[in-house]
Protein backbone atom coordinates (compact mmCIF):
# COMPACT_ATOMS: atom_id res chain seq x y z
CA UNK A 1 0.00 0.00 0.00
CA UNK A 2 2.59 2.35 0.96
CA UNK A 3 4.22 1.74 -2.37
CA UNK A 4 1.51 2.02 -4.42
CA UNK A 5 1.20 5.58 -2.20
CA UNK A 6 4.29 6.41 -3.11
CA UNK A 7 3.95 5.91 -6.77
CA UNK A 8 0.69 8.24 -7.11
CA UNK A 9 3.05 10.65 -5.59
CA UNK A 10 6.06 10.74 -7.73
CA UNK A 11 3.37 10.69 -10.62
CA UNK A 12 1.90 13.58 -9.48
CA UNK A 13 5.52 15.37 -8.76
CA UNK A 14 6.27 14.20 -12.25
CA UNK A 15 2.91 15.59 -13.80
CA UNK A 16 3.19 18.86 -11.93
CA UNK A 17 6.95 19.65 -13.24
CA UNK A 18 6.21 18.67 -16.97
CA UNK A 19 2.49 20.85 -16.19
CA UNK A 20 4.95 23.60 -16.31
CA UNK A 21 6.58 23.49 -19.39
CA UNK A 22 2.93 23.00 -21.56
CA UNK A 23 4.16 25.88 -24.13
CA UNK A 24 7.59 24.32 -24.66
CA UNK A 25 6.20 20.73 -24.95
CA UNK A 26 3.18 21.52 -27.13
CA UNK A 27 5.93 23.58 -29.36
CA UNK A 28 8.62 20.58 -29.26
CA UNK A 29 5.76 18.01 -30.68
CA UNK A 30 5.09 20.96 -32.86
CA UNK A 31 8.57 20.92 -34.46
CA UNK A 32 8.32 16.57 -34.44
CA UNK A 33 5.26 16.41 -36.83
CA UNK A 34 7.19 18.91 -39.02
CA UNK A 35 10.04 16.43 -39.29
CA UNK A 36 7.77 13.11 -39.09
CA UNK A 37 4.21 14.04 -40.50
CA UNK A 38 5.12 17.34 -42.97
CA UNK A 39 1.26 17.26 -44.79
CA UNK A 40 0.24 17.86 -41.00
CA UNK A 41 2.34 21.18 -40.41
CA UNK A 42 2.77 22.33 -43.67
CA UNK A 43 -0.62 23.80 -43.51
CA UNK A 44 -2.21 27.09 -43.24
CA UNK A 45 -2.05 29.27 -40.66
CA UNK A 46 -5.49 28.40 -39.24
CA UNK A 47 -4.60 24.56 -39.38
CA UNK A 48 -1.12 24.78 -37.77
CA UNK A 49 -2.67 26.75 -34.85
CA UNK A 50 -5.53 24.32 -34.52
CA UNK A 51 -3.11 21.50 -34.44
CA UNK A 52 -1.22 23.44 -31.44
CA UNK A 53 -4.28 23.96 -29.43
CA UNK A 54 -4.92 20.36 -29.89
CA UNK A 55 -1.71 19.23 -28.48
CA UNK A 56 -1.96 21.71 -25.91
CA UNK A 57 -5.39 20.57 -24.76
CA UNK A 58 -4.23 16.66 -24.97
CA UNK A 59 -0.91 17.51 -22.49
CA UNK A 60 -3.24 19.53 -20.44
CA UNK A 61 -5.65 16.64 -19.73
CA UNK A 62 -3.17 13.72 -19.84
CA UNK A 63 -0.99 16.06 -16.97
CA UNK A 64 -4.10 16.27 -15.37
CA UNK A 65 -5.16 12.49 -15.09
CA UNK A 66 -1.82 11.90 -13.29
CA UNK A 67 -1.75 15.16 -11.20
CA UNK A 68 -5.26 14.48 -9.46
CA UNK A 69 -5.67 10.58 -10.01
CA UNK A 70 -8.53 10.49 -12.57
CA UNK A 71 -9.71 7.41 -14.41
CA UNK A 72 -8.19 8.01 -18.33
CA UNK A 73 -11.76 6.19 -18.81
CA UNK A 74 -13.99 8.58 -18.07
CA UNK A 75 -12.11 11.57 -19.92
CA UNK A 76 -13.43 13.20 -22.98
CA UNK A 77 -11.01 14.17 -25.96
CA UNK A 78 -10.49 17.99 -25.75
CA UNK A 79 -12.52 20.23 -28.16
CA UNK A 80 -9.51 21.09 -29.70
CA UNK A 81 -8.79 18.01 -30.59
CA UNK A 82 -12.11 17.01 -31.82
CA UNK A 83 -12.16 19.58 -34.28
CA UNK A 84 -8.51 19.48 -35.49
CA UNK A 85 -9.80 16.17 -36.46
CA UNK A 86 -12.67 16.99 -38.72
CA UNK A 87 -10.96 19.46 -40.08
CA UNK A 88 -8.52 16.87 -41.23
CA UNK A 89 -11.45 14.55 -42.72
CA UNK A 90 -12.56 17.85 -44.68
CA UNK A 91 -9.18 18.15 -46.17
CA UNK A 92 -8.73 14.60 -47.10
CA UNK A 93 -6.12 13.83 -44.66
CA UNK A 94 -5.35 10.04 -43.91
CA UNK A 95 -6.75 9.51 -40.61
CA UNK A 96 -3.85 7.33 -40.05
CA UNK A 97 -1.45 10.18 -39.81
CA UNK A 98 -3.70 11.81 -36.88
CA UNK A 99 -3.51 8.70 -34.89
CA UNK A 100 0.29 8.26 -35.52
CA UNK A 101 0.80 12.39 -34.08
CA UNK A 102 -1.00 10.46 -30.91
CA UNK A 103 1.48 7.94 -30.84
CA UNK A 104 3.99 9.86 -31.78
CA UNK A 105 3.52 12.65 -29.24
CA UNK A 106 2.87 9.91 -25.95
CA UNK A 107 6.48 8.74 -27.20
CA UNK A 108 7.90 11.61 -26.82
CA UNK A 109 6.28 12.99 -23.59
CA UNK A 110 7.31 9.53 -21.90
CA UNK A 111 10.66 10.38 -22.49
CA UNK A 112 10.22 13.17 -20.51
CA UNK A 113 8.83 11.99 -17.82
CA UNK A 114 11.44 9.68 -17.74
CA UNK A 115 13.98 12.07 -17.17
CA UNK A 116 11.67 13.84 -14.44
CA UNK A 117 11.27 10.42 -12.33
CA UNK A 118 15.20 9.62 -12.85
CA UNK A 119 15.71 12.78 -10.78
CA UNK A 120 12.83 11.95 -8.44
CA UNK A 121 13.02 8.47 -7.53
CA UNK A 122 16.35 6.72 -6.78
CA UNK A 123 15.72 3.18 -6.06
CA UNK A 124 15.55 1.57 -9.50
CA UNK A 125 12.87 -0.67 -8.09
CA UNK A 126 11.06 1.80 -7.63
CA UNK A 127 11.77 3.55 -10.79
CA UNK A 128 10.58 0.66 -12.75
CA UNK A 129 7.10 0.30 -11.21
CA UNK A 130 6.32 4.29 -11.47
CA UNK A 131 7.18 4.37 -15.42
CA UNK A 132 4.92 1.30 -15.64
CA UNK A 133 2.43 2.80 -13.95
CA UNK A 134 3.03 6.01 -16.62
CA UNK A 135 2.79 3.94 -19.37
CA UNK A 136 0.13 1.98 -18.61
CA UNK A 137 -2.33 5.04 -17.98
CA UNK A 138 -1.01 6.97 -20.44
CA UNK A 139 -1.88 4.13 -23.49
CA UNK A 140 -5.49 3.97 -21.78
CA UNK A 141 -5.70 7.47 -22.41
CA UNK A 142 -4.62 7.88 -25.89
CA UNK A 143 -6.65 4.56 -26.83
CA UNK A 144 -9.75 6.35 -25.34
CA UNK A 145 -9.05 9.63 -27.36
CA UNK A 146 -7.69 8.45 -30.31
CA UNK A 147 -11.20 6.24 -30.78
CA UNK A 148 -13.09 9.29 -30.06
CA UNK A 149 -11.09 11.26 -32.86
CA UNK A 150 -11.25 9.11 -34.89
CA UNK A 151 -15.56 8.86 -34.42
CA UNK A 152 -15.37 12.50 -35.59
CA UNK A 153 -13.24 12.01 -38.21
CA UNK A 154 -15.79 8.96 -39.97
CA UNK A 155 -18.68 10.82 -39.23
CA UNK A 156 -17.25 14.50 -40.47
CA UNK A 157 -15.63 12.53 -43.57
CA UNK A 158 -19.09 10.53 -44.25
CA UNK A 159 -21.00 14.36 -43.87
CA UNK A 160 -18.18 16.25 -46.27
CA UNK A 161 -18.10 13.77 -49.07
CA UNK A 162 -21.90 13.48 -48.72
CA UNK A 163 -22.44 17.12 -49.13
CA UNK A 164 -19.35 17.56 -51.73
CA UNK A 165 -20.95 15.09 -53.61
CA UNK A 166 -24.43 16.78 -53.76
CA UNK A 167 -23.18 20.05 -54.88
CA UNK A 168 -21.31 18.70 -57.75
CA UNK A 169 -23.51 16.28 -58.85
CA UNK A 170 -26.24 19.18 -59.34
CA UNK A 171 -23.54 21.32 -61.08
CA UNK A 172 -22.68 18.89 -63.09
CA UNK A 173 -26.14 18.07 -64.15
CA UNK A 174 -26.97 21.33 -65.20
CA UNK A 175 -23.88 21.75 -67.47
CA UNK A 176 -25.03 18.22 -69.28
CA UNK A 177 -28.41 19.32 -69.53
CA UNK A 178 -28.05 22.52 -70.97
CA UNK A 179 -29.20 25.25 -68.91
CA UNK A 180 -27.88 28.46 -68.00
CA UNK A 181 -25.09 28.11 -65.98
CA UNK A 182 -22.06 30.45 -64.82
CA UNK A 183 -19.33 28.32 -66.39
CA UNK A 184 -16.49 30.50 -64.58
CA UNK A 185 -18.67 29.86 -61.17
CA UNK A 186 -18.81 26.33 -62.38
CA UNK A 187 -15.73 25.95 -62.85
CA UNK A 188 -14.38 27.27 -59.45
CA UNK A 189 -16.75 24.98 -57.38
CA UNK A 190 -16.17 21.72 -58.90
CA UNK A 191 -12.02 22.63 -59.27
CA UNK A 192 -12.17 21.57 -62.94
CA UNK A 193 -12.57 23.17 -66.55
CA UNK A 194 -15.32 22.79 -68.12
CA UNK A 195 -13.28 25.06 -70.97
CA UNK A 196 -10.52 22.37 -71.21
CA UNK A 197 -9.81 19.46 -73.09
CA UNK A 198 -12.02 16.20 -71.98
CA UNK A 199 -12.57 12.50 -71.98
CA UNK A 200 -15.46 11.21 -70.29
CA UNK A 201 -15.71 8.00 -68.77
CA UNK A 202 -17.81 5.54 -66.89
CA UNK A 203 -16.74 3.35 -64.26
CA UNK A 204 -18.99 1.02 -62.45
CA UNK A 205 -18.73 -2.89 -60.96
CA UNK A 206 -20.67 -4.90 -61.85
CA UNK A 207 -23.85 -6.62 -60.17
CA UNK A 208 -21.63 -9.90 -58.76
CA UNK A 209 -18.60 -7.88 -57.55
CA UNK A 210 -18.24 -7.08 -54.06
CA UNK A 211 -15.63 -4.32 -53.33
CA UNK A 212 -15.40 -3.29 -49.63
CA UNK A 213 -15.40 0.60 -50.53
CA UNK A 214 -16.72 0.83 -54.05
CA UNK A 215 -16.86 4.79 -54.30
CA UNK A 216 -13.45 4.99 -52.87
CA UNK A 217 -11.79 2.33 -55.34
CA UNK A 218 -13.58 4.45 -57.95
CA UNK A 219 -11.67 7.47 -57.33
CA UNK A 220 -8.51 6.05 -56.90
CA UNK A 221 -8.85 4.82 -60.48
CA UNK A 222 -10.19 8.23 -61.81
CA UNK A 223 -6.86 9.96 -60.37
CA UNK A 224 -4.51 7.40 -61.56
CA UNK A 225 -6.42 7.71 -64.84
CA UNK A 226 -5.96 11.71 -64.48
CA UNK A 227 -1.87 11.28 -65.01
CA UNK A 228 -2.39 8.72 -67.86
CA UNK A 229 -1.65 11.21 -71.13
CA UNK A 230 1.95 11.14 -72.86
CA UNK A 231 5.27 11.46 -69.72
CA UNK A 232 2.43 11.30 -66.99
CA UNK A 233 0.67 14.77 -68.44
CA UNK A 234 -3.11 15.26 -67.29
CA UNK A 235 -4.51 16.53 -64.17
CA UNK A 236 -6.55 15.87 -61.25
CA UNK A 237 -10.08 14.41 -62.81
CA UNK A 238 -13.72 15.50 -62.09
CA UNK A 239 -15.20 12.54 -60.21
CA UNK A 240 -19.16 11.95 -59.67
CA UNK A 241 -20.72 9.30 -57.96
CA UNK A 242 -23.85 8.18 -59.79
CA UNK A 243 -24.44 5.51 -57.27
CA UNK A 244 -22.87 3.24 -54.63
CA UNK A 245 -21.29 1.19 -57.46
CA UNK A 246 -20.65 3.64 -60.30
CA UNK A 247 -18.97 6.93 -61.18
CA UNK A 248 -18.98 9.58 -64.13
CA UNK A 249 -15.58 11.13 -64.87
CA UNK A 250 -13.99 13.70 -66.73
CA UNK A 251 -10.39 13.17 -67.44
CA UNK A 252 -8.10 16.36 -68.15
CA UNK A 253 -6.60 15.01 -71.31
CA UNK A 254 -6.06 15.74 -74.88
CA UNK A 255 -6.47 14.71 -77.73
CA UNK A 256 -2.96 14.02 -78.26
CA UNK A 257 -2.38 12.97 -74.33
CA UNK A 258 -5.13 10.33 -74.71
CA UNK A 259 -4.15 6.77 -75.05
CA UNK A 260 -6.66 4.17 -74.56
CA UNK A 261 -3.76 1.09 -74.12
CA UNK A 262 -2.52 3.04 -71.21
CA UNK A 263 -6.11 3.88 -69.56
CA UNK A 264 -6.39 -0.27 -69.89
CA UNK A 265 -3.39 -1.19 -68.50
CA UNK A 266 -4.38 1.05 -65.46
CA UNK A 267 -7.77 -1.10 -64.93
CA UNK A 268 -6.67 -4.32 -65.74
CA UNK A 269 -4.04 -4.09 -63.00
CA UNK A 270 -6.33 -3.24 -60.74
CA UNK A 271 -7.72 -6.81 -60.54
CA UNK A 272 -11.06 -5.63 -58.38
CA UNK A 273 -13.43 -6.59 -61.85
CA UNK A 274 -13.93 -2.79 -62.53
CA UNK A 275 -15.36 -1.77 -65.76
CA UNK A 276 -14.67 1.11 -67.77
CA UNK A 277 -16.66 2.83 -70.68
CA UNK A 278 -14.57 5.86 -72.86
CA UNK A 279 -15.92 8.70 -74.84
CA UNK A 280 -13.76 10.40 -77.44
CA UNK A 281 -11.60 13.31 -76.41
CA UNK A 282 -13.39 16.33 -76.89
CA UNK A 283 -13.05 20.33 -76.24
CA UNK A 284 -15.15 22.84 -74.46
CA UNK A 285 -18.55 22.27 -72.63
CA UNK A 286 -20.07 20.89 -75.55
CA UNK A 287 -17.44 18.53 -75.72
CA UNK A 288 -17.70 17.75 -72.31
CA UNK A 289 -21.14 16.71 -72.79
CA UNK A 290 -20.17 14.86 -75.84
CA UNK A 291 -17.62 12.64 -74.32
CA UNK A 292 -19.87 11.67 -71.47
CA UNK A 293 -22.91 11.06 -73.60
CA UNK A 294 -20.30 8.62 -75.97
CA UNK A 295 -19.35 7.20 -72.95
CA UNK A 296 -22.64 6.66 -71.31
CA UNK A 297 -24.10 4.45 -74.65
CA UNK A 298 -20.66 2.21 -74.57
CA UNK A 299 -21.64 1.51 -71.13
CA UNK A 300 -25.25 0.17 -71.76
CA UNK A 301 -23.52 -1.87 -74.88
CA UNK A 302 -21.25 -3.38 -72.36
CA UNK A 303 -24.14 -3.97 -69.87
CA UNK A 304 -25.83 -5.71 -72.52
CA UNK A 305 -23.06 -7.74 -73.52
CA UNK A 306 -22.20 -8.77 -70.19
CA UNK A 307 -19.39 -10.35 -68.18
CA UNK A 308 -18.16 -11.85 -71.46
CA UNK A 309 -16.99 -8.39 -73.00
CA UNK A 310 -13.48 -6.66 -72.45
CA UNK A 311 -13.11 -4.39 -69.24
CA UNK A 312 -12.36 -1.45 -71.17
CA UNK A 313 -14.72 -0.31 -73.85
CA UNK A 314 -14.04 3.08 -75.89
CA UNK A 315 -16.54 4.56 -78.40
CA UNK A 316 -13.90 3.91 -81.11
CA UNK A 317 -14.12 0.35 -80.78
CA UNK A 318 -17.91 0.16 -80.55
CA UNK A 319 -19.29 3.38 -81.31
CA UNK A 320 -20.90 2.58 -84.22
CA UNK A 321 -22.96 -0.12 -82.69
CA UNK A 322 -22.91 1.71 -79.35
CA UNK A 323 -24.68 4.77 -81.79
CA UNK A 324 -27.17 2.59 -83.39
CA UNK A 325 -28.59 0.57 -80.32
CA UNK A 326 -27.34 -1.45 -77.65
CA UNK A 327 -29.67 -4.26 -78.55
CA UNK A 328 -27.14 -7.21 -78.70
CA UNK A 329 -29.31 -9.58 -80.31
CA UNK A 330 -29.42 -7.31 -83.25
CA UNK A 331 -25.47 -6.70 -83.13
CA UNK A 332 -24.93 -10.20 -83.00
CA UNK A 333 -26.84 -10.64 -86.38
CA UNK A 334 -24.97 -8.07 -88.35
CA UNK A 335 -22.03 -9.93 -87.06
CA UNK A 336 -22.98 -13.19 -88.43
CA UNK A 337 -24.14 -11.34 -91.88
CA UNK A 338 -20.73 -10.42 -92.49
CA UNK A 339 -18.34 -12.62 -90.78
CA UNK A 340 -20.62 -15.70 -91.62
CA UNK A 341 -18.84 -18.81 -90.73
CA UNK A 342 -15.78 -16.72 -89.21
CA UNK A 343 -17.92 -15.64 -86.47
CA UNK A 344 -18.33 -18.85 -84.48
CA UNK A 345 -17.14 -18.89 -80.92
CA UNK A 346 -14.44 -22.02 -80.59
CA UNK A 347 -10.57 -21.51 -80.33
CA UNK A 348 -10.11 -22.06 -84.19
CA UNK A 349 -11.94 -19.21 -85.57
CA UNK A 350 -11.41 -16.85 -83.16
CA UNK A 351 -7.22 -17.73 -84.51
CA UNK A 352 -8.43 -16.84 -87.69
CA UNK A 353 -10.39 -13.36 -86.31
CA UNK A 354 -7.64 -12.05 -84.79
CA UNK A 355 -5.05 -13.28 -86.88
CA UNK A 356 -7.24 -10.96 -89.84
CA UNK A 357 -7.76 -8.03 -87.31
CA UNK A 358 -4.31 -7.61 -86.59
CA UNK A 359 -3.82 -8.09 -90.99
CA UNK A 360 -6.25 -4.85 -91.10
CA UNK A 361 -4.87 -3.06 -88.48
CA UNK A 362 -1.73 -3.27 -89.98
CA UNK A 363 -2.46 -1.70 -93.14
CA UNK A 364 -2.39 -5.28 -94.65
CA UNK A 365 0.90 -5.80 -94.18
CA UNK A 366 1.93 -9.59 -93.38
CA UNK A 367 5.43 -9.01 -92.12
CA UNK A 368 4.16 -6.08 -89.20
CA UNK A 369 1.35 -8.64 -88.59
CA UNK A 370 3.89 -11.84 -87.96
CA UNK A 371 6.12 -9.26 -85.52
CA UNK A 372 2.70 -8.31 -83.73
CA UNK A 373 1.37 -11.87 -83.09
CA UNK A 374 4.87 -13.52 -83.11
CA UNK A 375 4.45 -15.71 -85.77
CA UNK A 376 6.07 -16.39 -89.04
CA UNK A 377 4.86 -14.80 -92.04
CA UNK A 378 3.85 -17.99 -94.00
CA UNK A 379 1.35 -18.64 -91.24
CA UNK A 380 -0.14 -15.39 -90.92
CA UNK A 381 -0.55 -15.68 -94.98
CA UNK A 382 -2.08 -18.89 -94.41
CA UNK A 383 -5.14 -17.84 -92.00
CA UNK A 384 -5.59 -14.52 -93.34
CA UNK A 385 -6.23 -16.78 -96.79
CA UNK A 386 -8.54 -19.29 -94.42
CA UNK A 387 -10.57 -16.37 -92.83
CA UNK A 388 -11.60 -14.76 -96.08
CA UNK A 389 -12.57 -18.29 -97.24
CA UNK A 390 -14.88 -18.39 -94.30
CA UNK A 391 -16.28 -13.98 -95.01
CA UNK A 392 -19.95 -14.14 -95.81
CA UNK A 393 -18.79 -11.12 -98.41
CA UNK A 394 -15.52 -10.51 -99.55
CA UNK A 395 -13.03 -8.51 -97.62
CA UNK A 396 -12.81 -6.42 -100.73
CA UNK A 397 -16.40 -5.00 -100.92
CA UNK A 398 -16.84 -4.60 -97.44
CA UNK A 399 -13.19 -4.41 -95.86
CA UNK A 400 -14.94 -1.70 -93.20
CA UNK A 401 -17.70 -3.92 -92.24
CA UNK A 402 -15.32 -6.59 -91.47
CA UNK A 403 -13.15 -4.56 -89.39
CA UNK A 404 -15.72 -3.37 -87.53
CA UNK A 405 -17.70 -6.56 -86.91
CA UNK A 406 -13.82 -8.38 -86.02
CA UNK A 407 -13.07 -5.47 -83.25
CA UNK A 408 -16.67 -6.25 -81.83
CA UNK A 409 -15.69 -9.84 -81.91
CA UNK A 410 -12.05 -8.83 -80.01
CA UNK A 411 -13.71 -6.40 -77.60
CA UNK A 412 -17.40 -7.98 -77.43
CA UNK A 413 -16.54 -11.64 -77.17
CA UNK A 414 -18.89 -14.26 -77.15
CA UNK A 415 -22.10 -11.41 -76.88
CA UNK A 416 -21.52 -11.49 -80.24
CA UNK A 417 -20.52 -15.02 -81.62
CA UNK A 418 -22.49 -17.70 -82.97
CA UNK A 419 -22.40 -20.75 -80.48
CA UNK A 420 -22.83 -23.99 -82.59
Amino acid sequence: MQLEADVEKWIAEIATALAGREQELTADLVGLYERELPNLVNDDESMVSLLSASVYQNLDTALRIFRHHIDPDRVEAPAAAMEYARRLAQRGTPVNDLVRAYYLGQTAILEKAFDEAIRLVSDPADLGVCMRYALTTTCRFVDRVTRQVMVAYEEERGRWMLNRSAVRAARVRAVLDGETVDIGASEAALGYRLRGEHVGLVAWYPAQADPPDPLSGLETLAHRLGRSGADGRGGDPLFVPYDEMCAWIWLPLAASEFDAGTIERIVTTLRDDVRVALGEPARGVEGFRRTHSQALRVQSLALAAGEECAPVLTFSDVGAVALMSSDLPSARTWVRYVLGPLSEDDPQHERLRETLRVFLATGGSYTASAAVLSMHKNSVQYRVRKAEELLAVPLAERRLDVELALKLCHRLGGAVLRRG
